[in-house]
């Protein structure tokens, strides 16, 4: 079993209740088991500013698949939630946003797929969910935890849990 990190985004619909199921099909659909869920988190756009907040959260899983098999299977699910990448403008609006941030300590550097993700460290919005749920884990050298210490965490607010 792998143990993965995949990073929830998304400020169109109600974003929530989208990330609840997406988790579902994920853990179905791979046949993962769910090892931890962060809080969500709204948060400023990034790269594209003139849009809606963002609600933003971090899972981990465990799972037989490799990772080019279940960022197949995360598009897939992001497709079955309304996300079009072909049609979409880059950190524009979306429903439905799923990154795979890290697959055990896998190096890739792929046209379709780089492990960890390249952003990751630049990224208050995946760095505060992920420092929640994994905040000691060695990805490419830092940890979460170390790495949110370098970034601003300006307008990102915890959510209160859902009932």
């Amino acid at each position: 079993m792998a143990s993965v990190l995949i990073a929830l985004g998304g400020n169109v619909g109600d974003v929530r209740q989208t990330f609840r199921k997406a988790i579902a099909n994920i853990c179905g659909m791979t046949q993962a088991a769910l090892v931890a869920r962060s809080s969500d988190y709204a948060t400023p756009p990034w790269g594209e500013e003139n849009q809606d907040r963002f609600v933003n959260a971090c899972i981990e899983i465990d799972t037989r698949l490799d990772p080019h098999a279940l960022l197949f299977t995360l598009h897939k699910i992001e497709k079955k939630f309304g996300r079009d990448r072909s049609k979409e403008t880059r950190w524009g609006p979306r429903t439905l946003d799923l990154d795979l941030i890290a697959y055990d300590d896998a190096v890739l550097d792929k046209p379709e797929l780089t492990l960890p993700h390249p952003r990751l460290f630049e990224r208050a919005f995946v760095l505060v969910p992920l420092a929640e749920i994994a905040p000691d884990r060695i990805i490419a050298g830092r940890t979460p935890a170390a790495a949110l210490a370098g970034v601003s965490t300006a307008g990102i607010e915890r959510l209160s849990d859902l009932d």
